[in-house]
């Protein structure tokens, strides 16, 4: 994680931007330091004097055979964060993919707007166009925290409206948001996830947020960003081909994470 840590802080010094990659560490609000921290898995032991540092975590026990993440020191709101994280998991590992979005809830943000989401990042297509590709293709976004972004004229044209009361119905791998997510997770629950788990799905979340922005209606080739055009059949195919293979990754990471989550709750289960 240090790389990409270290360049988000030293753009912090300087005041500069990255409009792909600063969206992980600000939206997602996670601390830097915690994220730069190795953790172990729940249940392994950690010995050595090394070892010793940990116990200035309060989540972690000490005994004769070494120190270790102590599941009855989980405190009852991240217990209950963990049971919704994994629910809403197990719904959108039951479902099927959806790949027909194309991405199109970036463009919906920028929809006839009251104001101007990203003053510095200029736009590859002129408001016109933008809505020219809106109102002619079907916007079916699924992600509730990509949806509350869309502008007021873009709301009504997605052909559903998706709700935080039911994500569960909604949320599926297809989503590129849903993947990004994952690294959410991780770090909401921190540190009973493996830094090696977490450090994957932050991996995977720079896939699929540079896939995002790619797709979107910016002009990010000053980054090095080609544009995938998905107002074109040729860019929403090659969309979905990235879409099915970011997906297929999260669908992996997801089951990891459930594995983890599970052996915490069974450590409740045998105090």
């Amino acid at each position: 994680m240090e790389p990409w840590v270290e360049a988000f802080r030293q753009r912090r010094t300087v005041r500069q931007k990255h409009p792909v990659h600063d969206f992980l560490f600000e939206y997602y609000q996670c601390k830097r330091r915690l994220i730069a921290e190795w953790h172990p898995p729940i249940n392994v032991i950690l010995i050595g004097d090394e070892a010793m540092k940990y116990l200035t975590y309060k989540q972690y026990t000490k005994q004769l055979n070494g120190v270790f993440l102590d599941p009855s020191r989980i405190s009852s709101k991240l217990l209950s964060s963990l049971v919704w994280i994994g629910k809403l998991i197990e719904a959108a590992l039951a479902k099927r993919s959806q790949h027909q979005c194309y991405g199109l809830h970036e463009w919906a943000m920028v929809y006839k707007p009251e104001s101007i989401r990203h003053e510095n990042t200029p736009l590859r297509l002129s408001p016109q166009e933008i809505e020219k590709v809106i109102e002619s293709n079907s916007v079916c976004c699924t992600h509730y925290d990509a949806f509350r972004f869309f502008t007021e004229a873009a709301k009504p044209i997605n052909t559903i409206q998706p709700s935080h009361e039911d994500r569960r119905v909604n949320e599926q791998f297809g989503c590129v948001h849903f993947n990004m997510d994952l690294f959410k997770w991780c770090y909401k629950l921190h540190p009973w996830i493996s830094s090696e788990l977490l450090l994957e799905c932050f991996q995977l979340a720079v896939k699929a947020r540079e896939l995002d922005m790619r797709a979107s209606p910016y002009d990010l080739e000053e980054y090095g960003y080609d544009p995938i055009c998905i107002e074109t059949a040729a860019g929403r195919a090659h969309y979905q081909e990235y879409q099915k293979n970011i997906g297929d990754e999260g669908r992996m990471l997801a089951s990891r994470l459930l594995k983890e989550s599970g052996k915490i709750l069974k450590g409740q289960t045998n105090q």
